[in-house]
């Protein structure tokens, strides 16, 4: 809550935005600009090309604990007319001593000709596990007697993410192309499982009966992609369409891996609210990941925060749902708060709906749904890329974390 704190200080130094039938001629300013004279802030120049973005940090999100490192993000275009492109990075150290390194990249290179998107992690990590399908917070007078600590069920491993695709510009704002995929778990650890006493895990179970090594696995395969986009800003969009169709096949290599197939289904939606400021946004963003053949290890199974921004899910622990299919909603409202644009809100709300393996639990069949709000202080004018705080509340989790750029 100190993040908060620190937005609402300086916000009350400025006035708060009215709504009028003119637009609006008041300098946009950031929290750099804060600390910059006058004079400085009026001879910069207006048409740079390239942006870049690193700052400490200093956090808290159930899944890590208090997280200490720095966030980084890179961001270019080579013509007024091309889309944005952009690169981040980052790395923190948290108090239940995990180690999460990132890279990630949505760029378009040769005047838009090709689209690229990639995401690559290592982390030493810990991540409760709570069992699968969205039926395991239950509702009625089941919940009542509800605790979630009941069903948690904590575990240990090391985790190596490479995700890339390519794809190429076959008509306006349509692509298509190809992309590699891996994913490797390693020395796994169980917290609570002994088998010699007979205490099993959601995981070890799992991994038994579809026959994955319970202590490393892997997933390693390629896909096909297809690509619609019309935003205007892919780091803080305020009009425009995306869809993204991403099907995967993951074959059989010896023992080591099963043969399975993946479907990803994205869009999102972002439709003005108002023609004299850009600010007010209404946002829609749904996915569906679904498991269309085979089966994969537990671990990579689709869960919430597991996307490229690990935003889905706000106001649930990182991985609480997770399911051999999962199907993703959200709405964002973002409005401004100062005249400057430097301060900006958003008030949100999801839902999530997961199937078990065994078929007891459907798509649909229980929804869990989730609200907040949130805090955005303007970081750089040209790709209005935000310092984002977040408050979310589901039904027995709540989550507050912070990070750069939009969840979606």
């Amino acid at each position: 809550m100190k993040i908060a704190f620190f937005f609402v200080l300086f916000a009350t130094q400025i006035a708060f935005s009215q709504e009028d039938n003119k637009e609006t001629t008041y300098p946009m300013r950031t929290f750099y600009d804060l600390f910059k004279k006058e004079d400085s802030i009026k001879a910069e120049k207006p048409d740079k090309k390239t942006s870049l973005i690193i700052l400490p940090t200093l956090g808290y999100q159930p899944a890590n604990g208090f997280t200490l490192g720095f966030i980084s993000q890179y961001s270019f275009k080579k013509n007024p007319e091309n889309k944005i492109s952009l690169i981040s990075g980052g790395a923190s150290y948290s108090t239940k001593k995990q180690i999460l390194t990132y890279l990630k990249n949505n760029m378009y290179l040769k005047d838009d000709t090709f689209f690229l998107s990639g995401d690559c992690r290592y982390y030493v990590f810990s991540q409760s596990n709570f069992g699968l399908g969205s039926a395991i917070i239950p509702y009625g007078e089941a919940y009542d007697n509800f605790d979630l600590l009941a069903i948690e069920q904590p575990m240990k491993y090391n985790y190596f993410k490479f995700h890339e695709t390519v794809s190429y510009n076959l008509l306006p704002n349509f692509f298509a192309g190809a992309g590699i995929h891996i994913d490797a778990y390693s020395k796994i650890n169980d917290e609570l499982l002994d088998v010699s006493n007979d205490k099993h895990t959601y995981h070890y179970d799992y991994s038994q009966k579809y026959g994955f090594n319970p202590e490393q696995y892997g997933v390693k395969g390629m896909s096909l992609n297809f690509i619609f986009d019309t935003r205007d800003n892919l780091i803080n969009t305020n009009n425009g369409l995306f869809f993204n169709l991403n099907y995967r096949f993951n074959p059989k290599i010896n023992t080591t891996q099963q043969q399975s197939t993946t479907l990803l289904l994205e869009s999102r939606y972002f439709i003005p609210l108002s023609k004299t400021n850009k600010q007010h946004v209404l946002g829609f963003w749904s996915y569906g990941q679904f498991v269309t053949s085979g089966h994969l290890p537990y671990l990579n199974l689709p869960a919430i925060g597991w996307d490229q921004n690990s935003r889905s899910g706000k106001g649930y622990i990182q991985g609480l749902i997770r399911g051999a299919n999962l199907v993703y909603f959200e709405t964002e409202y973002r409005f401004p708060i100062t005249r400057n644009q430097l301060i900006s809100g958003t008030v949100f709300a999801n839902a999530t709906t997961a199937s078990d393996v065994a078929g007891s639990v459907k798509l649909f069949q229980s929804i869990q749904p989730a609200a907040g709000i949130g805090l955005r202080i303007l970081l750089d004018k040209k790709t209005l890329t935000n310092f984002v705080v977040n408050a979310g509340l589901g039904r027995g989790s709540q989550t507050f974390y912070f990070n750069d750029g939009e969840g979606f």
